[in-house]
């Protein structure tokens, strides 16, 4: 008989993997919920992670608790004396600052149209990096358009530059 995935409510099973987490052990589920497209995408994308072993950094995914009980995994966009800033890769709004104490999982490697990714990866190194910086100027998720980048090569860079806000303005295109 074959196996199937099975879904459960989040507040049943995450006390389990976090224990698992305190035996010192790697766990992966499943992404489920909009918030890190396009990088992960729900349902079709996992997550594996483990207790930090270090303070976080701007660009790493951390698992963390709300206040109000629920659990989220989003991208550190700041780090500050009061705590972490975290936003999904969808979102516009940030949101902290929440306490290292909250924080129990740091991502280690993504399952991503099938091929396990980790930071070494262009991909993850864009989310963790330029994107979090062009994240201002995304339109919001419900509009389901997305920013691209043109990158322009010596060939057909101008011969006099712009300033830099005039070449961002005029490499980003919206669709």
């Amino acid at each position: 008989m074959e196996e199937r995935p099975r879904q459960m409510d989040a507040r049943t099973y995450l006390p389990v993997l976090m224990q698992l987490l305190d035996e010192g052990r790697q766990v992966t589920l499943t992404v489920t919920g909009g918030s890190m497209t396009p990088f992960l995408v729900h349902g079709r994308d996992a997550i594996c992670f483990s207790r930090p072993k270090e303070p976080l950094r701007r660009g790493d995914m951390a698992f963390f608790r709300r206040t109000d009980g629920s659990y989220i995994m989003h991208r550190v966009c700041r780090v500050s004396p009061e705590g972490y800033f975290l936003v999904g890769d969808a979102q516009q709004a940030v949101e902290g600052p929440v306490a290292p104490e909250q924080v129990f999982a740091v991502v280690t490697k993504v399952r991503r149209k099938g091929n396990w990714i980790g930071p070494e990866d262009a991909w993850w190194r864009f989310f963790a990096g330029p994107w979090l910086w062009l994240l201002p100027w995304t339109p919001s998720s419900s509009t389901k358009s997305w920013v691209v980048l043109r990158v322009m090569t010596p060939s057909c860079a101008p011969a006099k530059a712009p300033s830099w806000p005039k070449v961002l303005w005029r490499s980003l295109a919206v669709f």
